[in-house]
């Protein structure tokens, strides 16, 4: 059938994929097979282990699928679905800039261009005031401090602004827990940071649950980031849309976790409030947790896809929100269906 009818189309969701039926040949190791190194392992792999799903090292995939190769770009922005990373700036190894040893969880393994340029297209970043500027912070509550600041946010901003440049037909979007009180403060991060150019401005979002505009359209007027605020106050101030006027969002943590259940967080509107055109599934434990990631990146993962999708009026997730996001055992496979 055309897409005047209805169509199906497959997105390869995850980066680091496992499945039956993909080993390629080459003189390097191949997909699945063990490793020792990612030296050991072909162009486009890494070496990984998951003990939970499987015994010793594998060559695994670590980057996604392109979908806009896959389908094209030429449908409207909430009929694809985007690999999103839970608190993308709360990264392993990520050093102190503060002096003080940070004490907070991270939940994610690559810097912020390492996930874009692996097919992350949707970043969740904690900003908040802090040492007279704004930071990303992984705190409990709206203050940041000196052992749970992670970096200036300008730093993750010019890494986004720097991939928007090399890649002139990808859209990011920001979706931003804002605690920022600073009058006029993320607006000037977007200035100072030369991402202003490339603005989705909220006068162009869908009311009501309409369709969000074209795809090719978006690049073709180089307006390619979108950006969320938690913080209802922005869209008048700042012209930052609201997050909850024009997404649901699933409950996050181990309570949005269990099996056969989707609900929506305190925050959103049902997830069957078809007047918001975007939908966001989170999938991550309230502790993150590498070792486990691996599992929950799959069959439990890929179930809760399907669960979400009937909560949400047979709607798929358009973001897609994991920790980790490159660790997984089994494919993820997410069909959309186009109406």
């Amino acid at each position: 059938m055309g897409l005047r009818s209805s169509c199906l189309v497959v997105v390869l969701l995850l980066a680091a994929s496992v499945g039956a039926g993909d080993i390629v040949t080459g003189f390097c190791v191949q997909l699945l097979e063990e490793c020792s190194a990612d030296s050991d392992c072909q162009a486009g792999l890494y070496c990984f282990s998951c003990p939970l799903g499987f015994s010793g090292s594998r060559c695994v995939r670590s980057t996604g699928t392109d979908l806009f190769k896959l389908v094209n770009n030429s449908l409207p922005f909430n009929k694809y679905a985007f690999l999103t990373t839970h608190n993308a700036f709360a990264i392993s190894g990520e050093p102190s800039h503060t002096d003080v040893p940070r004490v907070t969880f991270t939940n994610q393994e690559d810097n912020v261009t390492q996930q874009l340029n692996n097919g992350v297209r949707a970043l969740m970043l904690d900003t908040y005031d802090f040492e007279g500027g704004i930071w990303l912070c992984h705190s409990d509550g709206s203050k940041c401090y000196d052992f749970t600041a992670f970096e200036p946010a300008i730093d993750t901003m010019r890494e986004i602004e720097t991939f928007l440049s090399a890649n002139p037909s990808e859209i990011v979007t920001l979706i931003l827990e804002d605690y920022v009180e600073t009058p006029n403060g993320l607006k000037k991060l977007f200035n100072d940071s030369g991402l202003m150019k490339y603005w989705f401005p909220v006068s162009n979002m869908p009311q009501n649950g309409q369709d969000w505009p074209l795809v090719s359209d978006m690049v073709a007027n180089n307006q390619r980031l979108i950006i969320f605020s938690s913080n209802k106050t922005k869209q008048d101030t700042e012209g930052i849309a609201y997050q909850w006027k024009y997404m649901v969002e699933n409950q996050y943590g181990d309570d949005g976790m269990e099996e056969g259940k989707c609900f929506n967080r305190e925050e959103s509107a049902p997830l069957n409030d078809t007047t918001k055109s975007l939908v966001l599934v989170n999938y991550f434990s309230t502790i993150p947790i590498k070792q486990t990631a691996c599992e929950e990146n799959s069959g439990g993962l890929t179930s809760m896809l399907n669960t979400c999708h009937g909560a949400a009026s047979n709607r798929w997730a358009n973001f897609v929100a994991v920790d980790f996001y490159k660790v997984q055992v089994l494919h993820s496979v997410y069909v959309i269906a186009i109406a």
